[in-house]
């Protein structure tokens, strides 16, 4: 049983060939140690490890094994706190700003996929993001303004623009340009796979049973005494319910569904293989894949148990089907793969990335939010220049000891 998702996922079945890295033993020294060889932890190790800085995944189990197989590859600058509301939230400067940190986070995801060899499904695409309802449109239109006004790539469309593209009506929607979707299992294994041959070690099957901070060093133990030292410790751990959650960061854990078809006949009627969701809470969202399914999620619900529930989790599967054929009905609906997973949500809908606020040398890369990708490169970037000593802008918004958290 998985404590982060529950029923058939796709992405893994992709890869015929996963490596393998071997369990941590003895005794061993390195400047970072990252807890969590997700997508976060790998990363923040591939980008440490290229700038030179020596660092080590622990990994309790596999590589990608966790939250990152049951991620739906959606890469959007947008977020599930809407631009407009984040400056009612913290400020225009710092709404901006996050906004921006997001889009450049999209550009670096780009950049690092460039330089992996093989397919791990990037690709460029655009997002639309229609209004549900025509309540909605005021708010949309709104949004629109503002990211217009601040130099972001996007353009309004009109109910009869998509319309005349999609075989669907809504009142009107954001079509925003620099975004990107990507096969998340077979991305992190690349990404380890280049991170190791860069310096990168890795270790999988090794659960920290005990960490203790010993005059100026941070000391991680297992179970069966296997020690890694290091000057400074990063906490990539996707959303398991640690204890530390509840002490820093008042978080909920929440549960969302999904489903891959079956490889469809044409995906003509899907205009550009654009990214789809909406402004509803929850909302639905959509995507192609390279080899011709289609994507579907949403439901979200407030329970952290994603492993509970076969018959529940069918009834909400069997929704999402029925939304996807309201929408493309000369498409397949049915879905071949589904699963449920569990993902965080802060309370200001923004991740936690950057130091403990009370243990010198340790550090938390927490992508919570629909954006978790996004985040998790964002955080490489951030915490690699404090561990460098430097400052970054972005940790008076995302830090732990954020304003919008207290």
């Amino acid at each position: 049983m998985n404590d982060h998702h529950a029923g058939k996922l796709y992405w893994p079945l992709t890869m015929t060939h996963v490596k393998s890295y071997p369990a941590l033993t003895g005794k061993q020294q390195v400047e970072v140690a990252i807890i969590g060889g997700g997508m976060s932890g790998i990363c923040c190790g591939l980008v440490l490890a290229r700038s030179g800085i020596s660092a080590c995944v622990l990994e309790r189990d596999a590589v990608a094994g966790a939250s990152t197989s049951a991620n739906t590859g959606l890469l959007q600058f947008s977020n599930d706190v809407m631009l407009t509301e984040l400056i009612e939230q913290i400020g225009r400067t710092d709404a901006v700003r996050f906004y921006r940190e997001c889009l450049h986070a999209v550009e670096q995801l780009a950049l690092t996929a460039a330089t992996l060899p093989g397919e791990i499904g990037f690709r460029r695409r655009s997002s639309l993001y229609y209004a549900s309802t025509e309540q909605d449109l005021p708010q949309l239109r709104k949004e629109y303004e503002a990211l217009r006004e601040h130099g972001f790539p996007v353009h309004y469309w009109e109910a009869e623009d998509i319309a005349s593209r999609f075989p669907f009506s809504k009142p009107g929607a954001i079509v925003t340009a620099g975004d990107a979707e990507v096969n998340p299992f077979q991305f992190v294994q690349a990404m380890a796979d280049a991170a190791s041959e860069a310096g990168l070690l890795i270790r999988e099957r090794t659960e920290i049973a005990l960490h203790r901070s010993i005059g100026g060093k941070q000391v991680l133990e297992t179970a069966d005494g296997a020690r890694i030292e290091a000057k400074h410790v990063i906490y990539a751990v996707g959303y398991e319910p640690e204890e530390l959650r509840g002490q820093l960061i008042k978080a909920a854990i929440n549960r969302s569904f999904a489903g891959v078809t079956r490889m469809q006949q044409s995906l003509a009627p899907w205009h550009e293989s654009m990214m789809l969701w909406e402004t509803a809470r929850p909302y639905l969202y959509l995507r192609t894949t390279i080899d011709g399914r289609i994507v579907i999620g949403g439901l979200d619900e407030e329970r952290p148990d994603p492993v509970q529930g076969e018959a529940a989790r069918q009834k909400r599967i069997a929704k999402l089907s029925r939304q996807l054929a309201e929408l493309f009905p000369m498409l397949d609906s049915e879905l071949e793969y589904e699963w449920s997973a569990a993902f965080g949500e802060s309370r200001d809908n923004l991740p936690f990335i950057g130091r403990d606020p009370e243990r010198d040398g340790v550090y938390y890369c927490l992508g919570y939010g629909g954006n978790g990708t996004v985040y998790s490169m964002m955080a490489a970037h951030l915490l690699r220049d404090l561990i460098r000593g430097e400052s970054h802008p972005m940790e008076s918004i995302v830090g732990l000891s954020r304003p919008s958290l207290q």
